[in-house]
């Protein structure tokens, strides 16, 4: 693991239980994609890291550390082929008060890997079949924050449905799902997803396949769309570092399209992944 400026043994890695990520969830943090050794969308990923840190008023400069570097030998040192790399920044270690700890406190600052089958995913193959429940985040989802305890919670709600995730909504517009940015295609081959705001995270694969989808020439709409839209849908899917473009064929027990991956979106994940292995 990486931790304040050392590479050390994960079993010897700590923190201290006064650390402001623990007690107030106090941090923010980034989840790179790694293919072949190779991270994805690098530049994409330090830019929202250094925007979450700058609206939380986290007071570290993370253009100060050769993070290209530290992400490379966490790669070689944990010998990854395929899989993610976790990094977080909190406010640090002070004393439990609800106000900010004194100017100098220094953030605490860690990164590890983890070894996962990004590409040959078999959720691919069969489609996602998702729930829709209430969204009940604080108001700021577009800060990548470490304040992650209701999409736990709603995951472990649609493991006991026998389903694979959550889409969050607002009324009855879909903002995200709990750790993707949610995407449809409607039945005039429009690519629809969510327009930016304080409502949804600013997706790093949702950027790039937003790029990869217009040089395709299909016609991309960042709009609100409801469930009954997706549900009336050609085709759906979520875009995530993790999973890359994983289609949704079953939305609150209702069959998208033929209830199997749609054509489109298989093409697009194909796409994404051509992207990703030539341009790490």
């Amino acid at each position: 693991m990486y931790l304040n400026g050392d590479f050390v043994a994960e079993d010897a890695a700590h923190v201290s239980i006064f650390d402001r990520g623990l007690l107030f969830a106090d941090a923010v943090y980034e989840v790179f994609s790694v293919l072949a050794g190779r991270i994805i969308d690098h530049a994409a990923h330090m830019a929202r890291l250094e925007r979450s840190l700058a609206e939380m008023t986290i007071a570290h400069d993370a253009a100060a550390t050769d993070w290209a570097g530290v992400l490379a030998t966490l790669i070689a040192r944990n010998d990854l082929t395929e899989g993610t790399i976790y990094l977080q920044v909190s406010r640090g270690a002070a004393d439990r008060d609800f106000l900010f700890p004194a100017p100098g406190t220094p953030p605490t600052v860690f990164a590890f890997t983890q070894a996962r089958a990004l590409v040959d995913n078999p959720m691919a193959q069969r489609g996602m079949r998702i729930l829709t429940r209430p969204d009940r985040r604080w108001g700021r989802r577009d800060i990548k924050t470490v304040q992650l305890l209701y999409a736990s919670m709603m995951k472990m709600e649609a493991r006991a449905a026998g389903v694979d995730d959550v889409w969050l909504v607002e009324g009855d517009v879909i903002t995200e799902g709990t750790s993707q940015n949610a995407c449809i295609i409607t039945r005039n081959g429009h690519l629809v997803t969510r327009d930016l705001g304080h409502h949804i995270l600013p997706g790093v694969t949702r950027l790039s396949l937003i790029d990869i989808a217009r040089q395709s020439g299909i016609t991309v709409e960042e709009r609100p769309f409801t469930i009954a839209e997706a549900q009336g849908a050609a085709e759906a899917f979520v875009t995530s570092a993790s999973l890359f473009v994983m289609p949704v064929v079953e939305i609150d027990g209702l069959s998208i399209g033929d209830g199997r991956p749609g054509m489109e979106t298989m093409a697009l994940r194909k796409a994404y992944i051509d992207h990703a292995r030539g341009t790490g």
